[in-house]
């Protein structure tokens, strides 16, 4: 038996000639399977076509996620189920990586590199993604349009020009999973009037999976649902919205503490501001912003192009289609506003609400809320343009400012199946990696670390009798037999989550400056010597917010099915 998707009844092809509720209610829901997947997954492998003649894109964080995977994978080898630390990051000196990026896409790359040889699981991995990302839109679509036009909503959302620019030029894997969360966002916030306190448990959910998957996208989606959530209430005159909404963002956030809780108590222990360096902070990344930086400028002139064609075919789109604003009020205002706000703040007039609204210059690239205006897109794009000629027109018009940009302003960049071998040498060698600027603790300047350090020496340069026992990610232990008193340089940096023993007796080791690695005092003899990472107690206090705030929402929704049951019988 085909699956069956919890969507309203099919519209007929004009908005003007619907069928009234009691009949719409009476028509049986329409099937997700087999043509709307079929044209979804399609869409979705046209995407990734060119990878099969070039290899793979390597945009501007193919690095940083293929080796995040690869790592994830070893350190699983390792028996690590839940890694923390980046052991092969800065050429094995480590770093605090998988403590402060969200879980969702790591783990999601990690299981794909395990199932499927490396040099095709980034390939595997967008597709997934845009696949998801199209059947979350079919849902939304579905609720207002007829199956055609749902499919091709759902076909232009999967294949839209900015999630182009994210898989051939940026290799933004986890913002490029985010998307999928969009469509549903919208969904849900034109379900709170019907299901009422129901909703916040999905709304609460989206804004879970959000922190989890995507930490500038999580920003944008707390904003996103704000804004959504006041226009519904102003124009449905409901202020009990405002109520779901607010519940919804801190449920959410705190399904989610497990991850936030940690990442924001221990961003003083990292070089954390270095996410808001030059180059990335919003001001240095509104439209056709320019700088001394030849490269950065080629790429936002390339992202502009894309971002403008786009917001000027959804003000046409917006235009073509304002007789849907009679027929379907709440949704046309609430694209609308999500559109516009989505737009202006992509331009240098908004760079107050930049510096001063809460966590907003997180998001860093403010073209990255071309993510949001895409769903506006592919909704007034599929209601404006009715006939199926205009829409291939849109489309091609949109690929040809995509050719544009790929000949005239900033080729793609690939890497062959060399290139990805290459990088799993890097970590199956333990030669390690270059690793992350902001993730390396505090005042610590990775640039000064030595490759060719062993693993462990003594300050002072005077030989000692070093025996490795176990060196993996999390656990390292060793004997070091000195002659006098001595301080063990350990190739590893210092972070307060290493907890050292010598002997059995935990100390605390001391750092070494500008470098930043792990002073251990030993005194004359043998020293056995012990070095775990510890779960911290910030890390303990997430744990327990996140589980319970799920038993919250699982007592909460037992509760609505209950009185909805009693409701149902007393009826």
């Amino acid at each position: 038996m085909n699956p069956r998707w919890e969507t309203t009844p099919t519209l007929s092809p004009t908005l003007s000639q619907q069928k009234p509720a009691e009949e719409q209610a009476a028509t049986p829901r329409p099937e997700f399977f087999p043509l709307p997947a079929i044209v979804i997954m399609a869409s979705a492998f046209a995407v990734v076509v060119p990878f099969f003649f070039y290899g793979n894109a390597s945009g501007h964080d193919f690095e940083f996620h293929l080796l995040s995977w690869m790592e994830v994978v070893h350190q699983w080898k390792e028996g690590i189920v839940w890694p923390r630390w980046a052991a092969f990051a800065h050429w094995t000196y480590g770093e605090a990586r998988f403590l402060f990026y969200p879980p969702a896409s790591w783990n999601l790359g990690a299981l794909l590199g395990v199932l499927l040889p490396w040099k095709i699981a980034s390939g595997a991995y967008v597709w997934l993604a845009l696949t998801t990302s199209g059947c979350s839109m079919f849902l939304l679509a579905r609720r207002w349009l007829s199956r055609s036009d749902a499919i091709f909503a759902a076909a232009l959302y999967a294949a839209n020009p900015y999630y182009l620019v994210i898989v051939y030029w940026r290799s933004a894997f986890a913002e490029l999973l985010a998307g999928c969360l969009l469509p549903l966002l919208l969904l849900f916030v034109m379900r709170a009037e019907k299901d009422g306190r129901r909703v916040i448990v999905a709304l609460s959910l989206i804004v879970a999976a959000a922190w989890l998957t995507n930490a500038p996208s999580a920003v944008m989606v707390n904003y996103s649902l704000a804004l959504l959530i006041v226009v519904a209430a102003i124009v449905q005159r409901k202020p009990a919205l405002l109520v779901y909404g607010g519940a919804a963002v801190v449920l959410g956030a705190g399904l989610a503490s497990f991850y936030v809780i940690p990442a924001a108590h221990e961003e003083k222990w990292v070089n954390i501001a270095q996410v808001l360096a030059p180059g990335l902070r919003p001001q240095d990344n509104f439209f056709f912003t320019f700088s001394d930086d030849v490269d950065h400028n080629r790429f936002n002139m390339a992202v502009s192009l894309v971002g403008v064609a786009e917001i000027l075919l959804l003000a046409a789109a917006i235009f073509l289609a304002r007789r849907w604003r009679g027929e379907h009020r709440t949704i046309w205002w609430l694209l609308a506003a999500w559109g516009t706000v989505a737009t202006l703040l992509m331009l240098p007039l908004t760079l107050i609400f930049w510096r001063y609204l809460p966590e907003l210059r997180f998001v860093q690239l403010p073209w990255r809320w071309l993510l949001c205006l895409n769903v506006a897109f592919t909704l007034f794009v599929t209601m404006g343009c009715r006939r199926w000629l205009t829409r291939f027109m849109i489309c091609a018009a949109m690929l040809g400012v995509l050719a544009i940009v790929w000949h005239r302003v900033q080729p793609p960049w690939w890497d062959t199946a060399a290139d990805i071998q290459e990088l799993h040498d890097f970590i199956e060698d333990g030669d390690g990696y270059e690793g992350t600027d902001e993730y390396v603790p505090a005042g610590v300047d990775p640039y000064e670390l030595k490759k060719d350090a062993p693993q462990v020496a003594t300050v002072s340069g005077d030989p000692a009798v070093i025996r490795i026992d176990r060196w993996g990610a999390q656990s390292k232990v060793f004997s070091a037999n000195v002659a006098r008193p001595e301080k063990l340089r350990i190739r590893l940096l210092n972070y307060p989550a290493w907890r050292v023993e010598v002997n059995g007796r935990e100390i605390t080791a001391g750092t070494q400056p500008v470098t930043g690695e792990i002073l251990i005092p030993v005194d004359t003899g043998s020293n056995r010597v012990r070095l775990t990472f510890v779960q911290t107690e910030d890390r303990l206090i997430g744990d327990l917010v996140s589980a319970g705030t799920l038993l919250l929402v699982i007592a909460w929704s037992l509760y609505l099915r209950r009185q909805e049951q009693v409701r149902n019988v007393s009826v």
